[in-house]
């Protein structure tokens, strides 16, 4: 396994220490870390949805919790008492496992689906009224003018 030395860029860069600790996070990962099988898609301008393969696993053996940016999902699976199964191939894994996902500031968890052993999780970004683009009236002699888009309108 390959690693990456990223000492030189962490020399250059202030305040991006959250981002720092993602890409260290993300190039520790060991391989095999696959399970369970997931996608990610953009819905919409706004819109996301993770979609995690669980076959096996019940709305009681799953733990999807948000904290400080990071969505954990986890899966733990307890075996039935008195199951008393011959397999002659097991390939379903239905071992325990913790998923990490890295959240974009104002990305919101909106609500969580388990459909046909599919779980899929619903996203949404949210943008502050703070940074959305605003118009920006310029007071002068020939009178008022508006900027909107990067560019200048007589009011």
């Amino acid at each position: 396994m390959r690693t990456t030395d990223f000492s030189p860029l962490y020399r250059t860069i202030v305040g991006f220490d959250r981002l720092a600790d993602m890409i260290d996070t993300a190039a520790k990962q060991e391989p095999g870390a696959g399970y369970p099988p997931y996608n990610i898609e953009q819905l919409g301008e706004h819109e996301y949805r993770i979609e995690l393969a669980v076959a096996g696993f019940g709305e009681e053996d799953l733990d999807i919790q948000v904290q400080e940016n990071v969505l954990t999902i986890s899966g733990k699976r307890a075996p039935s008492e008195g199951e008393d199964r011959n397999f002659l191939h097991r390939g379903i894994a239905e071992r325990s496992f913790e998923r990490r996902f890295h959240l974009a500031d104002n990305v919101e968890v909106r609500g969580a689906d388990l459909r046909n052993g599919l779980l899929q999780v619903r996203l949404e970004r949210e943008i502050p009224e703070a940074k959305k683009p605003r118009q920006i009236s310029i007071n002068g002699k020939s009178g008022t003018k508006l900027i909107q888009g990067g560019k200048a309108d007589a009011a």
